[in-house]
């Protein structure tokens, strides 16, 4: 076992920077746990064994990094997200649903605005065939109106 020792780290060293950023140390850890859980190999195999539990371990960390996302400061666990993106979807479906409910022109031009293909006030002017000079005050009318209606709604 000796003579183990600096050709494992060796060859955990070759292997580490292809394993998905797993660091020598422990592809060398793993690699004795390993060896230390089962059989060991036949002295005659041990460097076949070697770099076979090295590149085993290194497939392994290679698809652990892939499955697996680390978390950093102020991460929010997966299902946090998708009930926050529950939320903001319900959100976004009362808004569209009060935008609906607003009088005059306003639904047409806060659909507009809203869209998702972020269109210039030039494009909007021209598709609902208002002067593009009229837009800035009826988006500050409507956005009062919706307003009010929100607060009223509760």
């Amino acid at each position: 076992m000796p003579l183990l020792a600096p050709l494992l780290a060796a060859e955990a060293a070759a292997e580490a920077r292809a394993a998905g950023g797993t660091e020598a140390a422990d592809l060398e850890q793993a690699v004795w746990l390993r060896l230390m859980e089962g059989p060991g190999p036949p002295p005659a195999a041990a460097a076949g064994w070697r770099r076979a539990a090295v590149r085993a371990e290194a497939r392994t960390a290679r698809r652990r990094a892939r499955r697996e996302v680390p978390y950093g400061p102020g991460a929010v666990p997966a299902v946090a997200s998708a009930e926050a993106a529950a939320l903001d979807a319900e959100r976004g479906r009362a808004l569209r649903d009060a935008v609906r409910r607003l009088p005059g022109r306003c639904p047409e031009l806060l659909s507009a605005l809203m869209s998702g293909s972020d269109p210039t006030y030039r494009e909007i002017s021209r598709e609902l065939g208002i002067s593009q000079g009229s837009l800035g005050p009826l988006r500050s009318r409507c956005l009062g109106c919706l307003r009010t209606l929100l607060r009223s709604e509760g």
